[in-house]
């Protein structure tokens, strides 16, 4: 499981299959605004907030001639800094999704010296006040309409670096074998799952719908982890004696 921002930096590149049209035709670009000349790291820094942007409202279809006419730079300017459209998504999605997951979290989570219930309301406290933001979650929504495989790689981050370690502290905060005497069951990683999805769903509310959510989310977050762990023992109890029970019958 990776472990840090440079590791998940390593292991999401764009896989090759990725998708991404765009017009790379050589029309005769319009003369762009005069600007000032800007060191290349700041000019880069420029065409990665733009293009976040820019992506955030028109999705992965936005062509990156028209970001160029609003930035008012030439067309060619961009792939000076990033030779394909790929390479600049793969940028935006370093610095919107990548930089923000917090390494620490995976530890706070595993910490047994508080209660679970405490270090789930805290990580999703912390996880909402980085990833509840117009540009992250339309971004994100856009890329799993367009098959941009920014979802599937940041969702596979979440399931290595939360759902699976909180699925193995429920089993000890409950009593029952850990992972490794007994396989995570489908059904008690899809009960971690649903918990998340409750979660990022008011952002979708928000940032998607449009529609009003509340202006201090701090509380639902905490009432939503309060019903996942009243209902979680006695359903977990029960996923774990039907696998057990499968296990025995099948030796």
């Amino acid at each position: 499981m990776p472990t840090s921002s440079a590791e998940y930096r390593e292991s999401g590149r764009l896989r090759s299959g990725a998708r991404v049209d765009e017009d790379d035709s050589q029309a005769a670009e319009p003369a762009p605004r005069r600007r000032r000349h800007l060191p290349a790291a700041e000019r880069e820094r420029q065409i990665v907030e733009a293009a976040t942007r820019f992506f955030a409202e028109q999705g992965f279809a936005g062509q990156t001639r028209e970001l160029a006419a609003r930035m008012g730079i030439t067309h060619s300017a961009i792939f000076r800094y990033f030779p394909t459209k790929e390479a600049l998504i793969e940028r935006v999605y370093d610095q919107v999704f990548v930089a923000r997951w917090n390494p620490d979290w995976g530890p706070m989570v595993r910490d047994r010296s508080r209660p679970l219930e405490a270090r789930l309301v805290q990580f999703y406290r912390e996880y909402a006040a980085r990833i509840f933001d117009y540009e992250w979650v339309r971004i994100f929504v856009f890329a799993g309409l367009r098959s941009v495989d920014i979802t599937p790689r940041y969702l596979a981050i979440v399931r290595e670096a939360l759902i699976l370690p909180v699925c193995a502290e429920l089993r000890a905060e409950f009593g029952l074998e850990p992972p490794d005497a007994l396989p995570l069951q489908e059904r008690e990683i899809e009960a971690v799952w649903a918990l998340h999805g409750k979660v990022f769903y008011i952002a979708v509310r928000k940032y998607v719908y449009n529609l009003p959510t509340p202006e201090d989310v701090g509380p639902i977050l905490a009432d939503d982890v309060s019903v996942f762990m009243c209902g979680a023992p006695a359903l977990f109890r029960a996923i774990h004696a039907d696998a057990a029970a499968r296990g025995q019958a099948a030796g």
